[in-house]
């Protein structure tokens, strides 16, 4: 049984990206995007503890973990673009048809990809991501302020979690007290490291003010949904202070069969309820 990580890169449309391979490809392809401020390093231990049944890909977006950093004036850093470069990706290392997880900033990204590609998706599996209004409310209300009103100071507030303190609290906000000693510190250092970059955290700044287009997006990634009825897991740490619990119910609303599971963790579920993920995943994945 192998389960050794692959860690290769591959260039798409001039960018290099970075990414992770487990696994046999003749087995059910689950395609892993990861979430801010991290990169595909948190998928690290899921993909040994699941290459013996299945085909796991993690890439890296364009300026996050180990992919390239193009200037911003070569790259546009948006939802829209970065979507666009990784459904290149999956073309480029011909992966034609897979389940994705959709974390974090990976749901709104993997959801344009399924939004353009129905017929590539085989399932979703939403960990603590956002597609409906309930995930963000009240929390977001003052970056919503800034997008809409946008002033020097309101800006200083919103960058604030752009730090190291923010990028720790990623992992630690919410969670209950006898998990805390559950989270590898050096993933969250990964993390900061990378975002310490030159130029780094103005670029995420920028990406993150394109969060609007993905709100946006809602009704669209609703109607897919609706539409095309793909197998769907939801799981959400119920303590994320960042998207709230209410949302995970949401998805029975455009997909009535969805299997919806809040457990005790926040917004890093991999690194707190490892366990009960993985057993979660293996029960929802067709097996080939």
């Amino acid at each position: 049984m192998n389960r050794d990580i692959y860690n290769k890169t591959i260039t798409v449309d001039g960018v290099d990206i970075f990414y992770r391979e487990a696994g046999d490809r003749k087995n059910p392809s689950l395609l892993l995007l990861h979430g801010f401020p991290t990169s595909s390093v948190m998928f690290k231990n899921l993909m040994v503890a699941l290459s013996d049944k299945f085909h796991l890909i993690a890439p890296d977006y364009p300026g996050f973990g180990f992919s390239a950093f193009p200037d911003k004036n070569d790259f546009e850093y948006s939802f829209k673009n970065v979507a666009a470069c990784i459904s290149r990706f999956t073309e480029e290392i011909d992966l034609k048809s897979f389940t994705i997880y959709l974390h974090d900033y990976g749901c709104p990204i993997g959801l344009r990809i399924c939004v353009n590609h129905p017929a590539k998706i085989e399932g979703i599996i939403v960990q603590n991501g956002n597609a409906y209004l309930e995930g963000i409310e009240p929390v977001w209300d003052e970056i919503r302020d800034y997008w809409e009103y946008p002033t020097e100071e309101k800006k200083q507030k919103v960058y604030a979690f752009l730090s190291k303190e923010g990028t720790k609290e990623q992992y630690y906000a919410g969670l209950p007290e006898e998990l805390l000693i559950r989270i590898s510190p050096e993933t969250w250092l990964l993390d900061w490291e990378r975002m310490s970059r030159p130029g780094n955290l103005e670029m995420q700044f920028e990406m993150n003010c394109t969060y609007k287009s993905n709100i946006e997006m809602f009704p669209a990634f609703q109607e897919y949904f609706r539409t095309h009825q793909p197998a769907a897991l939801v799981i959400w740490g119920k303590y994320d202070p960042y998207y709230s619990v209410e949302e995970a119910h949401c998805y029975k609303r455009d997909l009535p069969n969805a299997h919806i599971h809040i457990i005790d963790g926040s917004h890093m579920v991999l690194e707190s309820n490892f366990e009960e993920v993985v057993e979660l995943i293996s029960s929802f994945m067709p097996l080939a």
